[in-house]
């Protein structure tokens, strides 16, 4: 496989361009189209994964089925045979990687929910003794399991910015008392059966992030679903507090431009082969423990 960076369906409307995403107008729906551009430190770096695009499409879609019982969501059809013929017309390049999915109006917050003490979390509560606000016990270690899963909401940036950890009282101030609850409940109880099947599949579910909208089917999940982009996933069998855990992201790539002592300014620089296949085998791995299968291309 080679890494697609970025889509020109030059017949088509540009909607959006995200950091892995291009939106493309579809008359009442649009059409998402995940590249295998990948980000880190809220830099878009000049080399891709090959493949990542597809992992991503294809594991929302898994999430998105096993899930609906709890929340629906903003899909129409990620079959290319079914796509209109304008879009259809392209089904080389969007095959397994793309969704035509309702339009929605979007929360402007990310919904986050941690089951363990790492990241950003982590980092808070040893300054803190609590995380985003909320006091944990003394004495809790480095990824260690949390009595009961955290909600921490915070800020959707726009522009590409670093999101911003806030308050639920906050997203309530900026959504809606009712709508806050309503994401809070959801987002756990999804955290929660989800978290339990990746631990029968062999994977501790760390923490994850989602994004909810509004369509005529209600609130809907939309845009990813626990994916290796948005989620932190580590093996069960290696697991041990205290200090940090492998994970099935884009660790490495992190660790490289780390060791680089880039200054995280643009230009990003683009990633040696190495960091790129390995980065592409923990995708494709995380892919297969989840769903058993793999990954059609």
């Amino acid at each position: 496989m080679t890494a697609l960076l970025q889509t020109e369906l030059a017949d088509l409307h540009l909607y959006a361009r995200g950091k892995v995403r291009d939106l493309y107008a579809a008359g009442e729906f649009l059409l998402m189209v995940a590249t295998d551009r990948i980000s880190a430190f809220d830099h878009v770096l000049g080399s891709g994964i090959p493949g990542k695009g597809k992992v991503l499409t294809q594991l929302s879609l898994f999430w998105f089925d096993f899930l609906a019982d709890i929340v629906p969501n903003h899909l129409i059809s990620a079959n290319v045979d079914d796509y209109p013929p304008d879009i259809a017309a392209h089904a080389d390049e969007l095959r397994g990687r793309s969704m035509l999915v309702a339009k929605a109006q979007m929360f402007p917050v990310e919904c986050v929910v941690r089951g363990y003490l790492s990241g950003s979390g982590w980092k808070d509560y040893l300054a803190t003794g609590k995380v985003c606000g909320i006091t944990l016990p003394a004495g809790l270690r480095e990824s260690e399991k949390l009595l009961e899963p955290l909600f921490t909401p915070a800020t959707k940036s726009m522009d590409g910015e670093h999101d911003v950890n806030i308050s639920f009282d906050e997203m309530a101030s900026r959504i809606g008392h009712q709508s806050a609850e309503t994401l809070r409940r959801l987002s756990l109880a999804i955290y929660i059966k989800a978290a339990d099947y990746a631990e029968s599949r062999g994977l501790l579910l760390a923490d994850t992030k989602f994004e909810f909208g509004r369509t005529a089917k209600g609130i809907v999940l939309a845009d990813e679903a626990l994916t290796p982009d948005s989620s932190r996933y580590w093996p069960r069998a290696s697991f041990q507090p205290g200090g940090p855990q492998a994970s099935f992201d884009k660790q490495f790539v992190r660790d490289y431009l780390e060791s680089i002592h880039w200054n995280k300014k643009a230009p990003a620089p683009t990633l040696p082969e190495d960091v790129v296949q390995r980065t592409q085998d923990k995708y494709l791995e995380a892919y297969r423990l989840l769903t058993g299968m793999t990954l059609q291309t």
